[in-house]
């Protein structure tokens, strides 16, 4: 990119490649800045009325949702159309860099999975939430959520590193005060330490990578970063740099210890929203980083792919151990956040060989994977949600028969299993179906170390969708399937109207994704193709995506009529409901059931040497022993062992200079005197 002339007046500018673009350049960037303005409103609206919680609800639920979908149309139209990038830039009184904003095809794509995932978000809360009032403020969290939102929004259009890192911080802070909304728990509360440290720790690898990527200039300005990194010895450090700062956003593995605690603290919708779009927000900072460098080695392609593999098989072993859904459904993130690894390396290595067909493959399904993950882990996190809001509990243990009092839901939760699963008809399958075919292609068209090393992808993502598929099994049967195991399970019914529909709009989003990929590739193309300089006519084309469609609609058929057949079957026969067969016990009882724990059990024996196996064991005593108790659970070695220890030292460590604080006004006077006091001398000390 050639950096722009620091010579211009001070005046707004709008750029564009050609006045038949400027138009729509103009409206889609005015779009998303009342978008934002949108939010930033709906957030206010609810924080003044706060003496009514339905009311603070309506009008952060309206402002939240105008302002998603102002921006999603915005966003998609820009992606289907194909203008040029456009940019906005006014100077402002900060000591560094300018208000500089703008959109490219990268941060268009990253806009639709934001304002997607939580327009699903904000209309799903407005049924969740009615639970709280009465109890909490509902006020605040809804704010919050607008202001997170609003956020992430001005991370993806920022073009000024001082910006991106203000709108990252309150993305960061706004998302923590969601996490600790129910601070008076105790797990939540150290939930809400834990990713406050990890996330500030890695702002400060982001600090040191703008820093790098700035080098001599007197701004961070996005445009004149890829000319400050002019050599390998610069690139290779500002790679690694945001791989660790960007990565603890992301969850990549072990960077990912906040992710399993933070996710089942916040309320569902917040869960929702920040596994399927925020941690994305990780992604993109990487993705962003890549097209400052310039061309990448192979090895970073090879970093990608060892990175992806752990994540991918660690976050799922960990998934099929867990006895709480939601998270169940937190290491599910870690896991698919790899897969999304797996594509970026696979692209890399294309790319760093100049096969642009391998390395579009590899972008074209990590991206894809991005806005279909957000759609399947919304969707799951929002039936989770529903299950805990009617029947109080997460512990999938206490559930059981709940696809009978909650139909829908069991409905949709098993479509979202399906999808997380990547099996067709459905998204998942899609994403991954391209990650594989640029792995096979890698093998046969780079050379073959290389050709090896991508070949690892496949059984990789072939032992991350079966153990996907034992771990959703395994969630699915025990909380919908069976006996109920308590009253609360019993008693469980449907939940209300706006969490339905949010829950319906995210499963059909997965089956239209399905059954129509190619428009689905429609909106990864153009960012694929950006990150490897290609323009629209020179992206490859994959017809195969039409045969995928194709099968898809003959498995639903295939269904469908199995379906008619079984009901014809049954029409003029009585059917009978009795207890489930308890192997000629003439009383079954719930107990008798497979639980999460035993049906889990033989597929984790393989892997036990590699995991932290932590058992509870009470015997029983006596002749006749009234109880006995025996529980597992999988512990998370680079969590438990090495990094939550080190950021509790870190926060011991912090605690310390809790002494500075001593509420006297004068004394921070003196704080202010004596920074006063520096900054002038490091200012007068270069003057002679």
């Amino acid at each position: 990119m050639r950096p722009k002339s620091r010579r211009s007046p001070p005046v707004c500018a709008i750029s564009a490649a050609a006045n038949s673009d400027a138009s729509l350049c103009t409206e889609m960037l005015t779009a998303l800045l009342i978008a934002v303005a949108l939010l930033c409103a709906g957030a206010l609206g609810s924080i003044l009325a706060w003496r009514s919680d339905t009311l603070a609800l309506r009008v952060g639920t309206v402002g939240g949702l105008c302002g998603c979908l102002l921006g999603g149309s915005a966003s998609v139209r820009y992606l289907l159309e194909h203008p040029a990038p456009t940019d906005f830039r006014r100077p402002w009184s900060l000591p560094v860099g300018e208000l500089h904003v703008g959109v490219d095809s990268l941060s268009a794509f990253f806009l639709v999975c934001v304002f997607l995932i939580s327009a699903l978000a904000v209309v799903y809360g407005a049924g969740y939430m009615t639970a709280y009032i009465g109890k909490r403020a509902v006020a605040p969290i809804t704010a919050w959520l607008l202001l997170l939102v609003a956020s992430m929004v001005v991370v993806v259009i920022a073009r000024d590193g001082v910006l991106f890192l203000m709108a990252w911080e309150v993305m960061s802070l706004t998302s923590f005060m969601l996490v600790v909304y129910e601070h008076d728990r105790e797990d939540v509360r150290a939930a809400g330490m834990t990713y406050l440290v990890a996330s500030h720790l890695g702002v400060v690898f982001l600090f040191i990578l703008f820093a790098l990527l700035g080098g001599s200039s007197a701004n961070w300005d996005f445009d004149q970063f890829a000319t400050n990194v002019s050599s390998a010895r610069l690139s290779t450090p500002c790679f690694l740099l945001a791989l660790i700062g960007f990565g603890t956003k992301a969850g990549f593995w072990p960077a990912h210890v906040w992710l399993p605690d933070a996710h089942p603290a916040a309320p569902s919708h917040v869960s929702a929203l920040m596994s399927g779009v925020m941690i994305k927000m990780g992604i993109y900072g990487l993705l962003r980083t890549l097209l400052f460098l310039g061309p990448p080695p192979a090895w970073w392609g090879a970093v990608m792919i060892g990175i992806g593999t752990v994540s991918g098989i660690a976050g799922v072993l960990h998934a099929l151990a867990q006895h709480d859904l939601k998270r169940l459904l937190a290491y599910h993130s870690v896991e698919n956040i790899g897969i999304i690894a797996l594509g970026l390396g696979v692209g890399l290595l294309g790319q760093s060989q100049r096969n642009s067909e391998i390395a579009f493959l590899g972008y074209a399904g990590a991206l894809l994977h991005v806005l279909n993950h957000g759609l399947f882990k919304g969707l799951l996190f929002q039936c989770a949600g529903s299950v805990l809001h009617e029947t109080g509990t997460r512990d999938i243990e206490s559930l059981g028969g709940l696809a009978r009092t909650m139909p829908i839901t069991a409905a949709l939760f098993l479509t979202g299993s399906v999808a997380i699963c990547g099996l067709p008809p459905l998204n998942g399958f899609v994403s991954e179906w391209l990650i594989y075919v640029g792995a096979f292609g890698a093998s046969s068209a780079l050379p073959t170390r290389l050709g090896a090393l991508a070949l690892v992808t496949v059984p990789a993502l072939a032992l991350i969708g079966g153990l996907a598929a034992a771990c959703f099994v395994k969630a699915y049967g025990v909380v919908f399937l069976g006996e109920p195991r308590t009253s609360a399970a019993r008693s469980a019914h449907e939940p209300g109207v706006s969490m339905r529909v949010a829950m319906l709009v995210g499963a059909g989003l997965c089956a239209a994704i399905g059954f129509f990929p190619t428009g689905a590739l429609r909106l990864v193309a153009l960012p694929a193709g950006s990150l490897l300089g290609l323009s629209p006519a020179e992206m490859p084309v994959l017809p195969a995506l039409t045969a995928i469609a194709k099968v898809g609609a003959a498995l639903l058929i295939a269904i469908a009529a199995l379906a008619l057949l079984r009901r014809a079957l049954l029409r003029h026969r009585e059917v009978a409901t009795a207890l489930t067969w308890g192997c000629g016990y003439s009383a079954p009882s719930p107990r008798m059931q497979y639980t999460a724990a035993s049906f889990a059990e033989p597929v984790l024996e393989p892997f036990r040497p590699a995991l932290q196996v932590l058992a509870v064991q009470e015997g029983p005593d006596g002749p006749f022993p009234e109880t006995a108790r025996f529980e597992e659970h999988l512990g998370d070695k680079a969590g438990e062992r090495l990094l939550i220890p080190a950021i509790r030292g870190i926060v011991n460590v912090l605690l310390r200079f809790r002494v500075v604080q001593q509420g006297r006004v004068h004394l921070y006077l003196v704080y202010m005197l004596v920074t006063l006091v520096a900054l002038l001398v490091w200012q007068l000390r270069g003057v002679r």
